[in-house]
C-alpha cells in the first residue's frame, strides 16, 4: 500500500507522504491558525448549540428527542475547528495568513 498522500509533490518532485503533511502540520502552528484560536472560534457556536439543547430539555421536551439534535451540534463544530485549524477557512476567503 502506497503511503503517498494525494497526487501532490514534494519539492524535491517525489510524493507527499502523510509524515510529510504531519511534518507542515507542525509548521503551520507557527505561521498559521493554531489550536487555541480555532477554539476560541469555535467556542461561542458550541456553547449557542449546548445552550439550545438545555433549553430545549428546560421546556420538558422528551430527553432521547432533546440528545438527537447533539450529534449534529458537536460534528458541525468538530468541522468548524478543523477548517480554522488548517487554514481552510482563510484559505477560501483570500486572507493572507500571518508569516512570523
Amino acid at each position: 500500500m502506497d503511503d503517498a498522500a494525494g497526487r501532490g509533490t514534494g519539492a524535491e518532485g517525489h510524493a507527499r507522504t502523510t509524515a510529510d503533511l504531519l511534518q507542515d502540520d507542525d509548521e503551520q502552528d507557527e505561521t498559521g491558525v493554531d489550536r487555541r484560536r480555532a477554539a476560541k472560534y469555535v467556542a461561542p457556536f458550541l456553547a449557542l448549540g449546548l445552550f439550545d439543547l438545555v433549553l430545549l430539555l428546560g421546556w420538558g421536551l422528551d430527553p432521547l428527542w432533546g440528545f438527537m439534535i447533539l450529534p449534529p451540534i458537536l460534528f458541525v463544530s468538530v468541522l468548524a475547528w478543523i477548517a480554522f485549524r488548517t487554514g481552510f477557512a482563510s484559505e477560501r476567503t483570500g486572507e493572507e495568513r500571518p508569516q512570523n
